[in-house]
């Protein structure tokens, strides 16, 4: 028994598709005409997984700007280390679907925190 004097309301069924939120937000960046530097700042991001953790405890990529990753690390050593492993390293962040922006690394001595 319904006491309301208003017909009970019915549901719209709505039939839209759920999308993953990345999704969206490539299609947003892309929209915008930043895809480039988006994808560049998520190698930045992912530093740590892409090059796993014993190069990551020693160096940390600062800046993405126009093809170019800049990568900070503590000393001589480890600048020449890495500067060594410049084509794996480049391989790596190729293998990520966002890594083909990276052309080339620029690894940089004294950042803070390292």
């Amino acid at each position: 028994m319904n006491y309301s004097s208003q017909p009970p309301r019915r549901r719209r069924a709505y039939n839209r598709v759920l999308q993953p939120v990345g999704g969206v937000i490539e299609k947003v960046v892309k929209s915008l005409g930043i895809s480039r530097s988006y994808h560049g700042w998520l190698v930045v991001s992912k530093w740590p997984e892409i090059v796993g953790e014993r190069i990551a405890a020693r160096s940390r990529a600062i800046r993405y700007s126009e093809g170019t990753l800049q990568v900070a690390v503590p000393d001589d050593t480890w600048r020449q280390e890495l500067s060594m492993e410049r084509e794996a390293i480049l391989r790596k962040i190729h293998g990520y679907p966002f890594g083909r922006v990276v052309n080339e690394l620029r690894f940089v001595q004294g950042e803070k925190g390292l």
